[in-house]
């Protein structure tokens, strides 16, 4: 098992690796050359992302700037939206599903490190996986810790700290972010209601 293969099963390891090293750099300039592409270059641009991430659904938007780690252990579905300042640390997989909307300035972090200094500089960590299901809106702010998964339909408040697991088409916000309230049909806007 290579030094990627273990980062990613959730074992603590040294991360401070040249194969790591390497793979960090590579993401790194393809995020600089996406970060400086105009937004009219669409096909530059996708075929950018395309190469950043494991897997890229159809109509997937991700505006500038945008940084990750790895890239290639990211998955984003179909009709994804990233806004401005999305950061995704994605040491282990990252799974974004279908209609999936991410507001600015929200980070994704799948990564720990040790928490005694001598081990932390040694580059001693440990990493879970994020999982974020299909019709997901992340307000802006939000953060996202490892291990988490949010459910089909939910609502996450801007400003939010997910540290658990939000289940399906509930409303939660928060720091600690906390389930404040279910989606219900009451919550459609009615035709009446719209320009």
């Amino acid at each position: 098992m290579n030094d990627l293969e273990k980062m990613r099963t959730g074992r603590w390891l040294h991360a401070v690796t040249p194969e790591i090293g390497e793979a960090l750099r590579r993401t790194e300039e393809l995020c600089f050359r996406l970060n400086q592409l105009p937004p009219s270059r669409t096909k530059e641009r996708e075929a950018i992302i395309r190469r950043i991430f494991g897997h890229v659904g159809e109509d997937v938007c991700l505006h500038s700037p945008f940084h990750c780690d790895f890239g290639a252990h990211t998955s984003v579905g179909d009709h994804f939206v990233g806004n401005f300042n999305l950061t995704i640390l994605d040491e282990a997989p990252v799974r974004i599903g279908n209609h999936v909307y991410i507001g600015p300035n929200v980070g994704i972090y799948t990564v720990h490190h040790a928490l005694l200094p001598d081990q932390r500089n040694e580059g001693i960590m440990q990493s879970l996986p994020v999982t974020i299901h299909d019709n997901v809106w992340i307000g802006g702010n939000t953060v996202i810790l490892r291990g988490v998964t949010v459910g089909e339909g939910a609502v996450i408040g801007a400003g939010s700290v997910v540290t658990r697991n939000i289940p399906p088409r509930v409303i939660a916000a928060g720091n600690p972010c906390r389930v404040l309230r279910p989606i219900t049909e009451a919550d459609r806007i009615a035709e009446a209601e719209m320009d």
